[in-house]
């Protein structure tokens, strides 16, 4: 998910390992993250770090249904990333390209615009022992290249992200990459656009949902008419 641009400071890699507990990831337990418990004390402690208050919610701190499905249909099906080049847009903790790398893409890029987060996907790759390039930056008005294959979970969450990441989605499509998202049934994903690959219940933290499980799709985009 996306939030505020934000520096990365050097201590936002020990803040992290203090504020949050590695260990597997629920539907996706060959991964492990840096995971938080409580979503409200660790967005109050992130804003006492930072001095400052009305920061983004530690979207990183949390693998959020999306992304888990999509982290989920990667591990089963190696074939759609396996010797590519992979893009996780708005990859929060890094959970989708963390995956991608463990089932042998070529290079995997990870990007998102909020420092802790940025932080978090190269903590959380070094405890899976793969690579993945954390990205500082908004690529959303580009196409993605030279990624061959475009990953992102659950960017359907607001009226305006969405009126930016289809646009963003589209043309990485149309100059050839394939371009898979997942999404637990929010309002703004464009379902007429996108062909369903898989479904599955996937487990979250409650308090950060409306329930303790949320269907989850994960959709690949059709080609433009």
């Amino acid at each position: 998910m996306l939030s505020h641009l934000e520096n990365a400071a050097p201590t936002d890699g020990a803040f992290i390992r203090a504020a949050t507990r590695l260990g597997p990831v629920p539907f996706v337990p060959e991964i492990a993250l840096h995971q938080a418990t409580d979503a409200i004390e660790l967005w109050e402690t992130t804003e006492r770090a930072r001095g400052e208050v009305g920061l983004p919610p530690p979207f990183w701190a949390f693998a959020w249904a999306g992304g888990v499905g999509v982290a989920r249909y990667v591990l089963d099906h190696p074939e759609l990333v396996a010797g590519r080049t992979v893009l996780d847009l708005a990859a929060g903790s890094g959970l989708v390209g963390i995956a991608a790398a463990l089932r042998g893409a070529a290079g995997v890029r990870a990007a998102e615009i909020d420092a802790y987060a940025v932080a978090a996907i190269a903590i959380n790759a070094e405890a899976n022992e793969v690579a993945v390039e954390a990205l500082a930056a908004d690529l959303l008005d580009g196409d993605g290249a030279p990624a061959e294959v475009v990953l992102a979970g659950d960017v359907f969450y607001e009226r305006e992200m969405a009126a930016r990441f289809l646009p963003f989605l589209e043309r990485a499509q149309a100059r050839g990459a394939t371009v898979v998202v997942g999404d637990p049934g929010r309002a703004y994903l464009p379902r007429h656009r996108f062909t369903a690959l898989a479904e599955y219940q996937v487990p979250v933290v409650a308090d950060l949902e409306d329930a303790s499980v949320k269907r989850t799709t994960v959709w690949r985009l059709n080609p433009s008419e």
